[in-house]
């Protein structure tokens, strides 16, 4: 623990990204294979389940202590952290201490720690807490909190935590980023795998590292010859990896999260593709009577379900749009240029026969939308919908263009296609890991807006936590203000600092953490989606909100209506 503690301090003291590389570059270098990948597991916050909730930690807290509850409330809300605040207040209060200097990560880890899960009563978890606390320092009870709340970060990416590992054992970084894909059990035996220059052997469920889109260099780009380009839509799913090896289907999401249970028609559906192909694409709803994609509100009642009923199937269809093909017979081919990968993933799409359905390319309206120019026809767009509505596995049409213009356009369009803008990507380019500037661009549509007026404020989480960051707008509706977003990004430290003066000042009434303020200040709200709903007050949800500007020329009567959004809900939800 102590040698975990030190790596802890090193990397989470800072800024430099070489210093943190070379931290992590001498720990993995010089620690035992044994705490080596405790350690990686930790910091590549695989350690996911709660063992104990800060709040008990508190309790425990409070029961060795003589501080009142009130002074520890009044401690966290100035340091946004139960373990950390704990671990500071733990500096001051008396305890009989003793040493676990010589006691390993790995032994914390795999003996101590698990203690806690067969724990009979309060008292035995209490008992077992504060022995820890005693045999550790500041610091280290800090870390030893983090992991048992399940919530241990630090200072630095999983990528950082990939270069120090790749400096350490001279392995190329994208090999690495590919063996640790997907879960991993914290043994010695992966850890050797892990670090051996050999290549190792791929379990049959671990996906790739994906590929990740940069957001458009406009400037950049225009002058590109266009021919050397493919354009598509970007639509508004969940990005996923499909793997068909050793006669199972598995689905993993872009946050290597297994969630093949989640779309039971697609386990299906992919059962027909021979073992040894990986696709990469775009799980969305899809509304078979209009042809489009359905809002990202259905796609969310799939997730996190480990059953999904065959009345949810029903309302919420789901569909696969494959735009790319990584892995084919067993061979990894994601050196291959786009153009040859797309070849491929056409050839054994094509070839396969869904039970009752036919496998085929998406050639929706949405994706037949005419350009001013007339390029396509709807004509061709309503011949093929009865057969693309039957299809569970599509791929993607590359959009048709010549010119930057006519990609601008697309953008202007995106939202009557139900996407938030295209994508744009080299049709030499390899599927490299993570993002790599130059290759694939997002060209995302602009945000829709709303200026809406401030009526809640909360407080905010760790370092954010003695300001109030967290806002609450609503919008007009018959003379009344109705909550319709919370946001807590797009402000400058100088607006935040200006803004929690503000609130303090003009409080209204207090309802637990939140405070209701004067309806006086207007911010230009900017969304990338908006669907009904029946769980807010307002009847609609909007999808990423965040402060565009502070409206300080506006007078709050000058606010946008619910009827304003409602008609944003009616020409794109």
């Amino acid at each position: 623990m102590k040698r975990f503690t030190q790596l802890f301090q090193a990397v989470d003291s800072t800024t430099s990204t070489n210093e943190k590389v070379r931290a992590l570059a001498a720990y993995f270098k010089e620690e035992e294979p044994a705490n080596a990948v405790w350690a990686l597991y930790l910091l590549l916050g695989k350690t996911r389940k709660r063992l104990v909730t800060s709040n008990v930690l508190r309790q425990v807290f409070l029961q060795i202590s003589d501080m009142p509850e009130w002074l520890f409330k009044e401690s966290y809300s100035h340091v946004g952290d139960s373990a950390e605040v704990i671990a500071l207040l733990l500096r001051d209060t008396p305890l009989q201490r003793s040493s676990a200097a010589d006691i390993a990560l790995k032994d914390w880890m795999e003996t101590i720690i698990p203690k806690v899960k067969t724990a009979e009563s309060d008292e035995e978890i209490s008992a077992l807490v504060t022995s820890w606390w005693s045999a550790l320092d500041f610091t280290e009870v800090f870390v030893l909190n983090k992991v048992l709340t399940g919530a241990f970060r630090i200072g630095v990416s999983s990528k950082l935590v990939i270069r120090g590992l790749a400096a350490a054992f001279e392995i190329s970084e994208a090999v690495l980023a590919h063996r640790l894909m997907g879960d991993f059990q914290p043994t010695v035996e992966f850890y050797t795998q892990l670090t051996s220059p050999e290549a190792a052997e791929v379990a049959p469920s671990q996906p790739y590292p994906f590929f990740l889109a940069s957001s458009l260099d406009v400037d950049r780009f225009k002058d590109e010859p266009m021919g050397d380009w493919q354009a598509e839509w970007k639509w508004d799913g969940i990005r996923a990896q499909v793997i068909k090896r050793a006669g199972e289907v598995f689905i993993w999401s872009r946050g290597e999260d297994l969630v093949t249970q989640q779309f039971p028609e697609l386990e299906e559906a992919f059962q027909a593709i021979p073992d040894g192909y990986v696709f990469d694409g775009e799980i969305v709803c899809w509304d078979h009577e209009r042809d489009r994609p359905m809002s990202f509100n259905a796609l969310q009642t799939r997730l996190g379900r480990k059953r999904v009923s065959q009345k949810l199937r029903t309302e919420s269809p789901v569909c696969f749009l494959a735009y790319d093909l990584i892995e084919r017979a067993g061979e990894d081919i994601r050196e291959l240029p786009l153009r040859d990968r797309r070849q491929s993933l056409k050839t054994i799409i094509y070839q396969i026969e869904l039970p009752g359905e036919k496998a085929g390319k998406v050639t929706s309206n949405a994706q037949e939308l005419e350009k001013d120019s007339g390029k396509k026809s709807q004509k061709k767009s309503n011949s093929s919908r009865s057969e693309s509505s039957r299809n569970i596995i599509h791929i993607t049409n590359p959009l048709e263009f010549s010119t930057f213009d006519d990609l601008s356009q697309y953008r202007a369009k995106s939202r009557e296609a139900s996407a938030e803008g295209l994508v744009i990507k080299a049709l030499d380019s390899p599927y490299l890991v993570g993002r790599k500037r130059g290759y694939w661009w997002k060209y995302k549509v602009d945000p829709m807006t709303l200026d809406a007026v401030l009526i809640y404020a909360q407080a905010g989480s760790g370092k954010r936590a003695n300001l109030f960051t967290d806002y609450t707008f609503a919008l007009w509706n018959e003379g009344e203000l109705v909550p319709f977003a919370k946001a807590y990004s797009g402000l400058d430290h100088k607006e935040i600092d200006a803004l929690d003066k503000w609130i303090r000042r003009h409080t209204v009434e207090r309802f637990g953490p939140v405070r209701s303020v004067k309806p006086i200040h207007v911010f230009e709200i900017g969304f990338e989606g908006i669907a009904e709903s029946k769980r807010h007050k307002s009847g609609i949800a909007v999808r990423f909100p965040r402060i565009l500007r502070w409206r300080s020329d506006k007078p709050p009567e000058e606010a946008d209506t619910l009827e304003s959004a409602m008609q944003l809900l009616e020409t794109y939800g």
